[in-house]
């Protein structure tokens, strides 16, 4: 069924329609992604896109403001609720963004802070030395414990003791275990460290009780709300309220101006879902698919990382399934078989980021569609089918059907919305 305005830009229309038909028969495993609900979309593409309305609720820059600020009210006030945060930014336009405008609001050029490094789980706002917050601050990164692969926490001390920083980030992209903030909690309070948590991935398992809540510990929690919690692209920062004026001068006018006004009636939208008893449900679900997932894919001969996990997002190795198999040809294999994933590194990878030797698979959109651990069983064995015929066609194909198979009873937009 074609998109209603197909006829009238059938360029750009055929393309929305191709990515629904995508999205609808293809596994989408991609651990940022997600399937918004259809009123998350309807308020996205609402007339709240034609406004411009710099600055806060009661302190625009423009007129005509009203109805704006009634819903940017109503996002401040659900996510706060939400999570239990004393001060809520709702206009991020990224996670990037939200944690841009927080360096800007607790430190200067050339300040301390400790990330985790981007090779062992880590974003590249956390310190890359080639992104903003690696040119313009001083970050120190820790690691994961080569043992067990999870965050070195006596690594983070001894480093927080002998750098003694402004700042310590906690958080990851890539990191399949709970983050626990009390310890970094206890190591920042030890060197005067503000904490800020990257809750980008884990947000929507924290509001939905899957996660441990960071809020009451943390300084500033950043997210996105495009991921676990099943909003539309964007970010938000929480906050203890003394920082609140802080953390508003760093989004406007420290790094960004006007708020996408649609996108923040779509996150209050996204809020009022999670405040839902049935949100919870599908939190504790993401993490069981997550781990059925990981059981099944060690049981097709596939190393994970840390052995496990305990949240949305597996971290696979495939250098013991195949030595010569990458994390980038296995990406485009596993596409070729309608499997959607992306190629990561791996602790001490050998290869670059570019080519890795790990995958990143997560369960939050084929949750929301609504897979459960039989299906996850499913699908490792279609991962492994398609990587170990990744030279014959005739068997990509096959699996390819299997997934088209599988898709067509969980079809998350039969009807062309968006």
């Amino acid at each position: 069924m074609a998109h209603p305005f197909t006829a009238a830009d059938p360029e750009v229309f055929s393309v929305v329609d191709a990515e629904r038909e995508r999205q609808n028969t293809t596994l989408q495993l991609i651990a940022s992604e997600n399937f918004t609900s259809p009123a998350v979309m309807a308020a996205t593409g609402s007339v709240l896109t034609n406004k411009y309305s710099e600055g806060y609720p009661g302190k625009r820059y423009y007129g005509g403001n009203q109805e704006v600020d009634r819903v940017e009210n109503i996002a401040i006030e659900r996510v706060k609720r939400l999570f239990g945060a004393e001060h809520a930014n709702v206009q991020p336009h990224s996670g990037a963004n939200a944690n841009t405008a927080a360096y800007l609001a607790v430190l200067e050029p050339g300040d301390t802070a400790l990330g985790l490094r981007l090779d062992q789980g880590g974003h590249i706002t956390h310190g890359l030395p080639v992104s903003l917050s690696g040119r313009f601050y001083n970050f120190v990164s820790y690691g994961v414990s080569p043992s067990d692969e999870r965050i070195d926490l006596d690594q983070v001390r001894d480093l927080a003791l002998e750098h003694r920083p402004k700042l310590i980030v906690a958080g990851a992209t890539a990191y399949p275990r709970t983050i626990h903030p009390e310890p970094f909690r206890q190591i920042a309070d030890e060197v005067g460290a503000l904490l800020l948590f990257d809750a980008a991935h884990i947000a929507g398992l924290v509001a939905g009780g899957a996660h441990p809540s960071p809020v009451p510990l943390a300084d500033i929690v950043t997210f996105t709300t495009h991921k676990t919690l099943r909003g539309p692209r964007g970010g938000c920062i929480l906050s203890k309220a003394a920082l609140g004026t802080a953390i508003d001068k760093g989004i406007f006018p420290g790094s960004q101006g006007g708020p996408l006004d649609h996108v923040v009636a779509a996150k209050a939208v996204a809020f009022g879902e999670a405040l839902q008893p049935p949100f919870a449900a599908y939190a504790a679900q993401v993490v069981a698919n997550a781990q059925a997932l990981a059981r099944a894919l060690a049981g097709e001969g596939f190393r994970l990382v840390s052995g496990g996990t305990d949240n949305h997002l597996v971290l696979v190795d495939l250098q013991p399934f195949d030595p010569d198999l990458t994390g980038k040809v296995a990406q485009e294999v596993l596409d070729r078989a309608g499997i959607t994933c992306n190629k990561n590194t791996i602790p001490n990878d050998p290869r670059s980021a570019f080519v890795t030797s790990g995958l990143r698979l997560g369960t939050a959109a084929q949750t929301t569609a609504g897979m459960g651990e039989p299906e996850m069983v499913e699908v490792a064995g279609l991962i492994g089918r398609a990587l170990r015929s990744r030279d014959d066609e005739h068997e990509l194909a096959a699996t390819r059907h299997q997934v088209v198979t599988l898709c067509s009873k969980f079809t998350p937009y039969p009807e062309p919305f968006g």
